[in-house]
């Protein structure tokens, strides 16, 4: 008997989100046409290289980062100065860095927009200022970036100016990142001032090259992209490394987490889009601005196309054998630029009014027909929900609502599935789901 009530159990908990209408007020509000235009005035910039003219009003780096902060305070302007717009910048020397010419100022331009509730902390949407030629110490040749990465520094600008239009419980960062073609010194640069300034940062969605359709691979698609996220934190220690032997947990760092969450919003506020979770930090061999964070220990996740043209990165514009080389503004997919943008803009709303994620999760129930699970209470949560999935499965595909801080699945065993728990708010929104951390005896 206990068997077929687990049976009904399993089949009557999969999951059925909970939606909100404000959600789809976010997508249909992102403009393909206003990314469009930002992208077009970046690559009117001639180069973006993070050691071209910095003086000059029409071209160059300095020019870029100027007009994005231009863009970031007309917004703040327009939701009576929701956003506090600043210049993070960190110097970087020629003297032990190969790809660097000369010594420099590596800027970031940064918004942020407080949250009511958990004001320190934050979700963070980043794209990419610099661009690059064929050879990246090159910084007077010119580099449109149109694709990469203008697409992902105009789906930010377009993201503050949609999101900024509501409040938050939590705050959200909208930042251009300078230096990632260098060696990913902007990331690494607010990593470091985020970690100094104590943010709690729930995530890190870096958007790199978010507007291309037609893969050198031959195929053509406007609904798949990639979510890369590393499988546990780089800073992990050997006490957690150890229990990952018998615990499981080998696929489930707070990194993979952001990108299980991200998947779960775009399948049940966008299900016509194809989100490929890809069980790596970056693409293979590559790095992107993620990454410093992740080796602070913070969450963070690649967001970007699936298919690439590499006749159209880091390529100087030129026709060869009939190829046109470059990356140019006809390429870009403004359509699918919008669609990449509601992602962020509606995994950032969804995290940014929920309550904080539960902390000293635990589980136990070894030997037992049941699972065991206990965590902390979260202020303002009005309940919780046990995940739990197939050890093989990429997603938490079971879930159960409870109210207590404490909780036995019965007629489960244990050792055949992985099991978390988010917190619930009031509209329904969920925090990220956090894997146990802790051995219930």
């Amino acid at each position: 008997m206990k068997k077929i009530i687990f049976l009904y159990l399993l089949i009557s908990t999969s999951i059925t989100a909970q939606t909100d209408q404000k959600i789809y007020d976010i997508i249909n509000d992102v403009s393909a046409n206003r990314i469009k235009a930002d992208i077009k005035t970046l690559t009117e910039f001639g180069t973006r290289n993070t050691f071209s003219d910095t003086i000059s009003n029409t071209r160059g780096i300095g020019a870029a980062r100027r007009w994005i902060k231009n863009q970031f305070d007309k917004i703040s302007t327009d939701c009576n100065n929701c956003l506090n717009t600043f210049y993070q910048k960190d110097l970087v020397t020629k003297k032990g860095n190969r790809r660097v010419p000369h010594d420099a100022w590596v800027v970031n331009v940064v918004a942020i927009q407080k949250g009511s509730k958990y004001p320190n902390k934050y979700i963070i949407m980043s794209g990419d200022i610099d661009s690059r030629a064929s050879d990246t110490m090159d910084f007077t040749t010119d580099a449109p970036g149109a694709n990469d990465n203008a697409s992902g520094m105009a789906g930010t600008i377009e993201a503050a100016r949609v999101l900024s239009k509501y409040k938050f419980e939590s705050s959200i960062i909208y930042v251009g990142l300078s230096g990632e073609e260098q060696g990913l010194f902007g990331g690494a640069g607010l990593a470091k001032y985020a970690q100094k300034k104590g943010w709690e940062i729930i995530g890190v969605l870096n958007n790199d090259m978010i507007g291309n359709i037609t893969g050198v691979d031959g195929v053509i698609d406007n609904r798949s992209f990639r979510i890369f996220s590393e499988p546990v934190p780089a800073n992990e220690t050997e006490k957690q490394r150890k229990m990952r032997r018998f615990y499981g947990g080998e696929v489930d760092g707070i990194s993979r987490q952001l990108a299980r969450y991200t998947h779960k919003m775009v399948k049940t506020y966008m299900p016509e889009m194809n989100p490929m979770m890809i069980y790596r930090l970056d693409r293979f061999g590559r790095g992107g601005h993620h990454r410093p964070f992740n080796d602070l220990g913070f969450p963070g996740i690649r967001i970007m196309e699936a298919h690439e043209n590499y006749t159209q990165q880091h390529q100087n514009i030129r026709t060869e054998n009939d190829i046109n080389y470059g990356d140019t503004f006809e390429h870009v997919n403004f359509d699918y630029a919008k669609k990449l943008t509601a992602v962020n803009a509606i995994t950032m709303a969804g995290l940014a009014s929920a309550p904080a994620s539960p902390k000293d999760v635990a589980i136990g129930g070894i030997v037992q027909a049941s699972a065991k699970l206990k965590w902390s209470k979260v202020e303002g949560a009005k309940g919780y929900k046990i995940y739990w999935r197939d050890t093989t499965s990429p997603t938490w595909d079971y879930s159960r609502f409870v109210k207590e801080t404490e909780f036995t699945l019965e007629g489960i065993v244990i050792d055949n599935f992985f099991f978390g728990v988010a917190s619930v708010g009031k509209d329904g929104h969920e925090s990220v789901v956090v894997f146990p951390n802790k051995i219930l005896r």
